[in-house]
């Protein structure tokens, strides 16, 4: 189905793009597409090429791209059509925008203007690997890309060994394999991680097992293709007994023994009778 050829209102709109299959993206991005008056892209091959597959025309519209390299003054002229009351559709090579693309500077700058901005939401290989990872999903962090030298690389990823989430991040094929061994060396050789590679492509493939298993597995292939690699997220810090008596002390204050044993127990991830144990010697002492 060919989207309307009809206006959109003025402002931003960000437009999200397939990551892999053409027919991922949905009708009302097609829309957005269609009638805006400016078409903004961070590739505008890319998106001549899906709008082409679409069946929309330019019609004389301007694509202009807008990139990491574009500079203040691509974006100051993008703000004036703003202010002009042009509609401006924003799209990204591939995926959300603003998920590690050059977008946000763009909208930070449109939102200090006072403007209008709206979203199409659409596909993300951040999400779409959270999805078919089967790691926990009731919380997760989106890290990027890591540093590319090996020693901030480490230094990042040491910073992100504790975090209690599913860790997600984007790397080069080519950089993969340093990434996971010194995932395993920061963050534990048994830590459970998955590695997405392709996702919605033809040569699409999950890759899941400890750090240790993938880095040895990726270590021995030659990988292509846009890659996510996701790490389960880091297990609980073992309490101290000072550590839980002074969360019991606390609790006691407003609870009973036996409630404060169970929340502190709850909260610190501790066996809850090492916890109640330890809160009837500090009650009778």
């Amino acid at each position: 189905m060919k989207p309307a050829l009809r206006a959109i209102p003025p402002g931003l709109h960000f437009v999200s793009t397939p990551i892999g299959a053409a027919r991922d993206i949905t009708l009302r991005a097609l829309d957005v597409l269609a009638g805006a008056d400016v078409l903004v892209a961070e590739d505008t091959r890319t998106l001549r090429h899906l709008m082409e597959i679409h069946g929309i025309p330019l019609n004389g519209r301007p694509l202009i791209a807008y990139h990491d390299h574009s500079g203040e003054g691509q974006m100051q002229r993008l703000v004036g059509l703003l202010a002009e009351g042009r509609s401006l559709a924003y799209a990204s090579e591939a995926g959300t925008p603003l998920i590690s693309d050059p977008g946000f500077e763009l909208a930070r700058a449109v939102a200090a203007a006072g403007l209008p901005m709206s979203a199409a939401p659409g596909p993300c290989a951040a999400i779409c690997a959270l999805t078919l990872s089967g790691l926990p999903s009731d919380r997760f962090f989106f890290a990027g890309f890591p540093p590319a030298a090996q020693g901030a690389r480490r230094s990042f990823l040491t910073e992100l060994a504790g975090v209690q989430a599913t860790l997600i991040c984007y790397e080069s094929p080519k950089r993969l394999a340093a990434l996971l061994a010194d995932m395993a060396v920061a963050m534990g050789g048994s830590r459970q991680a998955v590695v997405c590679r392709e996702l919605t492509k033809r040569f699409e493939e999950v890759l899941r097992g400890s750090l240790d298993q993938l880095a040895a597995e990726i270590g021995a292939r030659d990988i292509k293709g846009e890659i996510v690699v996701l790490v389960d997220r880091a297990p609980p810090a073992e309490a101290s007994e000072a550590r839980i008596g002074e969360a019991l002390d606390a609790a006691l204050k407003t609870m009973s023994v036996k409630d404060a044993a169970t929340f502190v127990s709850q909260t610190l991830g501790v066996s809850r009778k090492i916890v109640y144990r330890i809160a009837l010697d500090r009650s009778q002492g």
